[in-house]
C-alpha cells in the first residue's frame, strides 16, 4: 500500500507542477486552487509513504520521478526541447532512483 502512496505522491507533484504554468503567478483562481489541490494531494500521500520509507530515500524517489515525469510532460505538451546533455542528467536520475529501488536495502526499511 506504501508503494501506491508514493506513486499517487509523485502523480500529485507531476499533475501540480503541469498545472502551475496556468496560475500565472497565481493570479487565476481555478488553475490556482486545482495546482493547490494537487500539491496538498502530493504532500498528504509522501507523509503517509513515510510510514514505511525513509525520509531520504522517499524524497530522492518521489523528487527524482517528477524531475524525469515533468521533463517527459514539458517535451510532449509543451514542445519544450531536451537536448542531450538534458536527456544525459534524466536519464542519470533515472538511474540513481532504479538504483535506490532495486538494490538499496535503506529503501525497505
Amino acid at each position: 500500500m506504501h508503494y501506491l502512496y508514493l506513486v499517487i505522491a509523485i502523480v500529485g507533484e507531476v499533475a501540480g507542477t503541469s498545472t502551475l504554468k496556468a496560475t500565472e503567478g497565481f493570479t487565476k483562481l481555478g488553475p490556482t486552487v486545482l495546482t493547490l489541490g494537487f500539491y496538498g494531494l502530493a504532500f498528504f500521500m509522501l507523509s503517509l509513504a513515510l510510514d514505511r520509507f525513509p525520509v531520504g530515500v522517499l524524497y530522492a524517489v518521489w523528487s527524482g520521478l517528477g524531475i524525469v515525469l515533468i521533463a517527459a510532460f514539458g517535451w510532449i505538451v509543451h514542445g519544450e526541447r531536451l537536448d542531450l546533455p538534458a536527456l544525459l542528467g534524466l536519464g542519470l536520475i533515472l538511474t540513481g532512483v532504479l538504483t535506490i529501488h532495486l538494490f538499496s536495502e535503506t529503501a525497505s526499511h
